[in-house]
C-alpha cells in the first residue's frame, strides 16, 4: 500500500539514510515501497534527549535509522526502559512503555516513536508540574 507524504518547503527529511531537503514549495511524495523515513519534526538530535523518555525516544530512533547497528543499540534502549519503568508506578506509563517495546520487538520503529512522543509529552507535563509545586513552596 503506498503512503503518500506531504513536506512543507524547507523541511529536511530522510528516506533510507539519505537526509533531503524539500524544494522552495515543498512536495510530495508516494513511497510505493517499504522504506525507512523520517520528517524532520521526528528527528532529535544526541544533545536534545536530555530526559529519560527523550533519551528512549532517541534509541528507538538510532534502531530505525541504523538497522546494522540495532543489535548494539538494543540493550541501551532495553536499560533506558526498565529504569524509566523502576521509577514510575502509573499504570497508563507502564503500560505505553510495554507497548514501545512490543513494537521495538516487533520491528514497528516508527509506531514506537510515535508512541513514546505521548511519553514525553506526559514527562513534559509531570516536569512542568513539579516545577510550578515547587516554586509554590518557595515563595
Amino acid at each position: 500500500m503506498p503512503l503518500k507524504l506531504n513536506v512543507k518547503p524547507g523541511e529536511k527529511f530522510v528516506v533510507n539514510g539519505a537526509v533531503m531537503v524539500a524544494g522552495s514549495k515543498g512536495a510530495s511524495l508516494v513511497l510505493q515501497n517499504e522504506a525507512t523515513i523520517l520528517l524532520g519534526k521526528d528527528i532529535m538530535q544526541e544533545e536534545e534527549a536530555s530526559t529519560p523518555a527523550k533519551r528512549i525516544y532517541f534509541a528507538i530512533l538510532l534502531m530505525y535509522l541504523d538497522a546494522s547497528g540495532r543489535d548494539s543499540i538494543k540493550p541501551t534502549f532495553m536499560g533506558l526502559l526498565e529504569d524509566f519503568m523502576e521509577a514510575t508506578t502509573f499504570a497508563a506509563v507502564r503500560k505505553t512503555l510495554l507497548h514501545i517495546l512490543q513494537d521495538v520487538n516487533s520491528g514497528k520503529f516508527y509506531r514506537a516513536l510515535k508512541t513514546c512522543k505521548a511519553l514525553i509529552a506526559y514527562e513534559e507535563q509531570v516536569f512542568a508540574y513539579a516545577e510550578t509545586s515547587s516554586e509554590s513552596q518557595s515563595a
